[in-house]
């Protein structure tokens, strides 16, 4: 297997799970992968929160821990990664205003390199106008703005444990998803694990 190296675009209330767990999954199976945010650099962290869902009719929030990003966010080179990923949360909500952000996103969605996005995050693949004719999985409150982009919604399945793959986009509701969404992802990196 060829190790990768994947750019994650995180901010401050970025969703827990969706930033930690994959980020130490992909690092596990031997890729090497750059956390960014806007007005931060390397050692700097960001604050997260926990998304819950408890029978409410929406997610619960929680405080969650802080995640110390390991690279620059004004010197980072898109080119030079392989793929992106952008976890949900609070987060992309502002993210998705930073106009640095939005070219990085069109560079990976125009050179056709992978990208994974959960829950919120297809907030930003939406103001980024990479949605158009594309099909996309989301937290069902994002799914107007998919829509708006042209995009085609998936609906989630119960639970919000399912993911989907359109060409280089992989996308999933929300964190109980992670197992599929990343399955999914490594199968688009070209990355074979064997049993």
């Amino acid at each position: 297997m060829a190790a990768k190296k994947i750019l994650f675009i995180v901010g401050d209330f970025v969703e827990d799970y969706e930033i930690m767990v994959p980020f130490q999954m992909l690092m596990m199976i031997g890729h090497s992968c750059d956390a960014i945010c806007p007005d931060k650099k390397a050692g700097d962290a960001v604050a997260t929160a926990i998304h819950d869902f408890e029978g409410h009719q929406t997610y619960s929030e929680k405080p969650g821990h802080r995640f110390t990003l390991n690279a620059d966010f004004d010197s980072v080179d898109p080119q030079s990664y392989d793929a992106l990923v952008l976890p949900g949360g609070r987060a992309p909500e502002y993210l998705r205003l930073n106009v640095r952000v939005l070219e990085i996103v069109r560079h990976f969605s125009d050179a056709k390199k992978p990208i994974a996005a959960i829950c919120h995050g297809p907030q930003i693949l939406a103001a980024a106008g990479v949605l158009d004719g594309r099909s996309c999985s989301c937290y069902p409150a994002v799914s107007l703005e998919v829509v708006q982009s042209n995009g085609t919604y998936v609906e989630p399945s119960t639970g919000f444990d399912n993911a989907h793959t359109d060409n280089h986009l992989v996308t999933a509701p929300a964190w109980p998803a992670h197992p599929a969404w990343m399955r999914q992802f490594l199968e688009v990196l070209g990355t074979r694990i064997q049993p």
